[in-house]
C-alpha cells in the first residue's frame, strides 16, 4: 500500500520527475543494510551449553504484515511464518506473530554452531543474522599423583587434566584452603581443548590427610572440582613426661617414674630407654615405655633418653635428672610441764620446713661450701698474722744488734786512754794494736 502511495507524491508537488527515482534508491539502500539504524529487524546472539536449549528470536520493530522466515547456516529455511519445511524436529516453534518469530533448538551440539539468518519479505527484503556459540564443559577431570604414599620432606608431582572443553579451561590448585600455583599446558584437537596443569609440592607431616583440590574455571560449568587426600609418612615425634613426683623436685631417697610417648606414621614399633654417656644403673626398672627408679641417689644424675623408631626413621627425647638433697628434718618440739598441762614450744621460723624452690634446690650443699670457705679464710688469716709477728721479732733483733755494736765501737780505746782526748783519738784508729772489746746482745 505504501508502494502505491509513492507515485502520487510528485504529482501533488507539481511534478518533479527526477526526485522520485532518487527517493526510491535511498529507501532500497536503507532496507538492505544489515543491523543499520533504519533496520526493521532485531535479534540477539545466543550462547548455549552443549546439550541445552537455544532460543532464536526474530522481531520486527514496525510490523507491516510482511512474512518472516528463519534460515540455518547453510541457508536452508527452518521456518517460513509458522511452517517448518526443515525435517529436523529439534527445531520447535515457540511464538509466531506479525512482529516475532521465535524458535527453540533442543539438544544443541557443536555442529549447530554458526550464523542463523532472519529475513523479512519486504520490497526489498531485509535480513539480519544471529550467532549461536556452543560451550562444551570438560568431559573428565582427573588428578594423577606421582606417589600414592610420600615421605616427609619429599617433593611430589600432581597433574590435573581437564579433557575436551570449549573454550580452553583454567585450572586452579588448592591445598586445604590455601591456593597454590601450578603450570598449565593446552592441547587443541579440532575444536576441543585439553588442559593439563602440573603442581610440584613438598610435603611435611602436617600435610598428612590434607586434601589437594583441582578446581576448574569455565563458563559452561560451575564448581567443578576433584580432589586427592595426601598420605605422608613421617618419623616418630617423642615426648617424655614425669609421672612421679608430679610436681616438685627429685630428691634423694624418693622414687622417680617417667613415661615416653611416641607418635608417627607408621606408628613406632621399637621404643627403648638408655642413659647418655653412661651405663644404665642396675636398680633402674624399664617396662615398655615407662622408666622407674624406686630410690634415687646422687649416682643417678645424668641424661636419660627415650628412642623410638619406625620405617621412616628414628627420633628421641631427653630427660635431664638431678637428684637434690633430702629435705631437712626439724627436731621434735620441746614441752614444758606444769602440773597437768603440757605447753608445746612454738617455732616461729618456718623456713626450715618450707620446700626450696627449683633454683635453690642445692641450698644444703651451698651451706656446707660456705662453712668450708670460712674455715679456709680463717686459717689463711691466722697464718698471715703469725708470719707478720715472726717478721716483727726478726726485725727487732736485727735493729737491736746493730745498735749495740755502734756504742761498743764508739767506746774503743776508752779504757787505755789517760783522758778524753786520748780516748777519741784511739776510737778513730790511733791505737791499732789495742785490744778490742766487743759486746754481744743476747
Amino acid at each position: 500500500m505504501a508502494g502505491r502511495a509513492e507515485p502520487s507524491g510528485p504529482a501533488a508537488c507539481g511534478g518533479a520527475p527526477g526526485l522520485l527515482p532518487l527517493l526510491l534508491l535511498l529507501l532500497s539502500a536503507a532496507a538492505i543494510i544489515p543491523r543499520g539504524d533504519g533496520q526493521n529487524l532485531v535479534t540477539e546472539d545466543v550462547t548455549v551449553v552443549e546439550g541445552d536449549v537455544a532460543t532464536i528470536s526474530c522481531r520486527v520493530k514496525n510490523s507491516d504484515d510482511s512474512v518472516i522466515q528463519l534460515l540455518n547456516p547453510n541457508r536452508q529455511t527452518i521456518y517460513f511464518r509458522d511452517f517448518r519445511p526443515l525435517k529436523d524436529s529439534r527445531f520447535q516453534l515457540v511464538n509466531f506473530s506479525n512482529s516475532e518469530l521465535r524458535v527453540s533448538l533442543t539438544n544443541v551440539s557443536i555442529s549447530d554452531e554458526g550464523r542463523y539468518f532472519c529475513q523479512l519479505y519486504t520490497d526489498p527484503p531485509q535480513e539480519i543474522y544471529t550467532t549461536i556459540t556452543v560451550l562444551v564443559p570438560p568431559r573428565n577431570l582427573v588428578i594423577d599423583i606421582q606417589k600414592e604414599i610420600a615421605v616427609e620432606g619429599e617433593e611430589i608431582e600432581l597433574n590435573c587434566t581437564a579433557m575436551a572443553s570449549r573454550p580452553a579451561t583454567t585450572i586452579r590448585w588448592f591445598k586445604g584452603n590455601k591456593e597454590l600455583t601450578g603450570k598449565s599446558e593446552v592441547e587443541q584437537w579440532s575444536d576441543m581443548y585439553t588442559v593439563t596443569s602440573q603442581l610440584v609440592l613438598k610435603v611435611g607431616r602436617e600435610d598428612d590427610g590434607v586434601p589437594v583440590i583441582c578446581l576448574v574455571d569455565h563458563p559452561a560449568v560451575k564448581d567443578l572440582q576433584t580432589q586427592r587426600y595426601l598420605e605422608v609418612m613421617y618419623k616418630p615425634q617423642v615426648r617424655v613426661s614425669q609421672n612421679y613426683p608430679a610436681q616438685g623436685l627429685t630428691r634423694e631417697g624418693e622414687p622417680l617414674e617417667l613415661t615416653c610417648a611416641a607418635f608417627g606414621k607408621p606408628q613406632p614399633t621399637d621404643m627403648r630407654w638408655l642413659r647418655v654417656d653412661d651405663e644404665m644403673p642396675q636398680h633402674v626398672v624399664v617396662s615398655g615405655s615407662n622408666l622407674l627408679i624406686s630410690n634415687l641417689n646422687k649416682t643417678d644424675n645424668g641424661t636419660y633418653r627415650c628412642e623410638a623408631s619406625n620405617a621412616v626413621g628414628k627420633s628421641h627425647a631427653d630427660y635431664m635428672l638431678f637428684v637434690y638433697d633430702p629435705p631437712t628434718t626439724i627436731p621434735p618440739p620441746t614441752t614444758t610441764t606444769t602440773t597437768t598441762t603440757t605447753i608445746p614450744t612454738t617455732i616461729t621460723d618456718t623456713t626450715a620446713t618450707t620446700e626450696p624452690a627449683v633454683h635453690d634446690s642445692r641450698a644444703g650443699e651451698e651451706g656446707a661450701i660456705r662453712s668450708v670457705d670460712h674455715a679456709v679464710v680463717g686459717g689463711v688469716v691466722a697464718v698471715v698474722v703469725f708470719a707478720m709477728l715472726c717478721l716483727l721479732i726478726i726485725l727487732g733483733r736485727y735493729f737491736a744488734r746493730h745498735k749495740g755494736t755502734y756504742f761498743t765501737h764508739e767506746a774503743k780505746g776508752a779504757d787505755d786512754a789517760a783522758d778524753a782526748d786520748t780516748a777519741i783519738i784511739n776510737a778513730e784508729g790511733g791505737q791499732n794494736n789495742s785490744e778490742e772489746k766487743k759486746e754481744y746482745f743476747i
